[in-house]
């Protein structure tokens, strides 16, 4: 089995590839014109890659070799075509052309991407959901979301009103749950026709109080959602890293619990579930998020629950112990179904670590691309590239 990890960065779309199975890894790009790309998600040949920002406006960029060819559909202007527009010369040295933009400027990045049963999602910033059913080529605007009652309350957090999370229910196409940041969690169970918002704490008098704006409060979890997944399973059950602690759900989202005791920090981005054990969780937390939001004594850990987040552990073998600063972002841990499963995850320094092992021992596979935004596996991929 070949195992490609899709990285997204700053300046662009990488594939790692091990070429014999989990070994070996060789790296290509970057592609996508270095645009930078906030997520990168695969399903056989079919690869897509969604961002864009001020000077580029958003897009999501499509290969359906594996990799080796790329295609960008632009969804929104930027800069760019501003310049262009008003100046001949640069329009014709970059290929520019006056062609209708679907969205406008009604947003400036894709910040998420979900295949779920056919159809591609993607989210945007500021938060809004668009779905495809022709694998890209054409949008449309879920505006059950846009128009909750609740929209005109939402708040961005630090990088904006930023919907980054889609998670797709494998035995239900209509049922989806999104994050965004920092407004919470939602969830379908009509296909984005209606929404409804699940924050609600479980045991509301367990929880305290606290001073941190983004913590919970008025007997629902903190806002500001940080990522979410899905376990595997006839359960709704969700895990999600919060900007203030981690917390499971077993009613796909209408109730959660904290798990967050035996962690070294209520702070972090990502968070993964074991691919066949409900059970074993994984995420990597900071020392918070006004303290750097770097590893806690400056030593990397990743930390694994086998338990439902009952207990935890610290795993560091192979992970830098000492002087280390580097910052995981929301979308930048993923994981593959094999077994035992594999581990991934990108620093914004530029390094990817994996771990065969679930997370026991560690090796660093590609170093020094640009800053990392996102990660995910493809598995079962002839890529060439």
């Amino acid at each position: 089995m070949q195992t490609t990890i899709l990285v997204g960065t700053t300046k662009g779309a990488f594939l790692v590839t091990g070429k014999n199975g989990r070994d070996d890894w060789q790296i290509s790009g970057p592609y996508c014109d270095g645009w930078p790309i906030n997520h990168v998600i695969g399903d056989g040949q079919n690869i897509w890659a969604g961002g864009g920002g001020d000077w580029h406006g958003a897009g999501i960029w499509h290969s359906d070799d594996g990799g080796q060819t790329w295609e960008v559909t632009k969804l929104t202007k930027g800069m760019v075509d501003d310049w262009a527009a008003n100046d001949t010369d640069f329009a014709q040295a970059i290929g520019w052309t006056d062609a209708p933009l679907p969205f406008g400027d009604a947003f400036g990045q894709i910040w998420s991407l979900g295949h779920v049963h056919g159809t591609l999602y993607a989210g945007t910033k500021p938060a809004a959901l668009l779905a495809s059913r022709d694998l890209g080529k054409t949008w449309k605007k879920l505006d059950g979301l846009t128009n909750h009652a609740s929209a005109d309350s939402w708040n961005p957090g630090a990088a904006g009103l930023v919907l980054h999370t889609i998670v797709g229910d494998p035995a239900n196409r209509d049922k989806i749950w999104i994050g965004i940041s920092a407004a919470g969690v939602f969830a379908t169970e009509d296909g984005g026709e209606t929404w409804e918002r699940r924050n609600r704490l479980s045991n509301a008098e367990s929880c305290g109080q606290h001073d941190h704006p983004a913590a919970p409060a008025n007997g629902e979890t903190g806002h500001c959602v940080h990522n979410m997944m899905r376990a595997p399973g006839d359960e709704d059950r969700l895990y999600q890293q919060n900007h203030h602690g981690v917390w499971r759900s077993s009613d796909g989202g209408r109730s959660w619990d904290d798990i967050t005791d035996g962690l070294p920090s209520t702070f972090g981005f990502p968070i993964r579930v074991h691919p066949r054990d409900p059970d074993t969780i994984w995420t990597l937390p900071l020392n918070g998020d006004s303290a750097g939001r770097y590893p806690p004594d400056a030593a990397a850990a990743v930390w694994r629950s086998r338990d439902a987040g009952g207990t935890w552990e610290a795993q560091r073998d192979g992970l830098p112990q000492q002087s280390c600063y580097f910052t995981v972002l929301r979308q930048a841990m993923s994981g593959d179904t094999q077994d035992p499963a594999g581990i991934y995850f990108g620093t914004n320094s530029g390094s990817v670590f994996a771990s065969i092992d679930e997370g026991e021992s560690w090796d660093e596979i590609a170093r020094h691309l640009p800053t990392i935004l996102a990660v995910e596996v493809l598995e079962n991929q002839n890529h060439s590239a």
